[in-house]
């Protein structure tokens, strides 16, 4: 393998086709376990002495490391974060979306089925007879969202809780996109299947 200089790159960083070689460090392999567990002790006794000296209620600026009670107690999650797909829905509670087909057209991962229909209502042109998400394939890039012209579809639902015992419960219907969500966490016939319990 030729000898790459990083410094000299047209860019200024390391790619994943480009690797480094390994030092005579790296090589003899016991000194990076030992450092490796040098770190580990060191983040566990300076959050064991940080909580400690909070139960003396001491040390109240510094913040050590939690451990989350999941699922009872749940990690704040960031407002943009990208969470479960939802259509939206118009006053009269029918579907914003049009079937203009342009989430479709532009997810990279193919994962978006839209079946357009005409629609009974003479002001409308069409709707989608089925739309499918199949969160299987899904990379959660949010061009859906951001292709959509009428707010139809959206990613703000701050659920994460996307797997299941049946594949097939992965490909989001219509009828699930537009049900309310209630509350955080998976719906009671998410829960595993008898076989599995046997």
């Amino acid at each position: 393998m030729p000898k790459i200089d990083y410094n000299n790159l047209p860019v200024n960083y390391k790619t994943s086709v480009q690797s480094l070689e390994m030092g005579l460090w790296e090589k003899l392999y016991y000194p990076e376990i030992i450092r490796g567990l040098a770190i580990t002790t060191w983040h566990f006794v300076r959050n064991m002495t940080v909580h400690t000296l909070h139960v003396f209620g001491l040390a109240k600026n510094r913040r050590g490391a939690v451990t989350y009670q999941y699922p009872e107690e749940r990690r704040p999650l960031a407002k943009r974060l990208r969470g479960r797909h939802r259509l939206t829905k118009k006053e009269d509670g029918t579907e914003r979306c049009t079937a203009c087909m342009l989430c479709e057209t532009i997810c990279p991962c193919d994962c978006i089925y839209i079946t357009p229909e005409e629609h009974s209502d003479p002001r409308v042109e069409k709707h989608p007879k089925e739309y499918q998400i199949d969160i299987l394939r899904c990379c959660f890039c949010g061009y859906c969202v951001e292709a959509c012209p009428c707010d139809a579809i959206r990613m703000d639902t701050q659920v994460m809780e996307l797997s299941h015992w049946d594949r097939t419960r992965l490909v989001y219907d219509k009828k699930f996109l537009m049900e309310d969500i209630k509350t955080l966490g998976a719906p009671p016939e998410y829960a595993p299947p008898e076989w599995w319990l046997k």
